[in-house]
């Protein structure tokens, strides 16, 4: 299971991370049950809770065709005090 994608950094992601909350994206696909289970599994900490957003692709133009991204789904995921992610890698662009 590929599970996450890549971790997201924006304003709000950084100041959640005080809150021990982490955000990343994750396979469209990916149940909350997954996710939940592959990062306790992988990590090795405890979840607590886990808010999904599922977030529609940008629509993109190639000449006269007008197309759009894949559809993805953004996971924050909260952690129980004492519990902590290293962090992840930013997705290259």
């Amino acid at each position: 299971m590929d599970g996450i994608r890549y971790a997201v950094f924006t304003d709000k992601s950084i100041r959640l991370l005080g809150k021990n909350q982490y955000t990343s994206n994750v396979e469209s696909g990916s149940t909350r049950t997954e996710i939940k289970h592959w990062v306790e599994l992988f990590f090795g900490v405890k979840v607590i809770a886990m808010n999904s957003q599922r977030l529609r692709g940008k629509a993109r133009r190639m000449g006269p065709i007008m197309g759009q991204t894949m559809h993805y789904r953004r996971m924050i995921i909260t952690l129980q005090p004492g519990y902590s992610i290293p962090p992840l890698r930013k997705k290259r662009t």
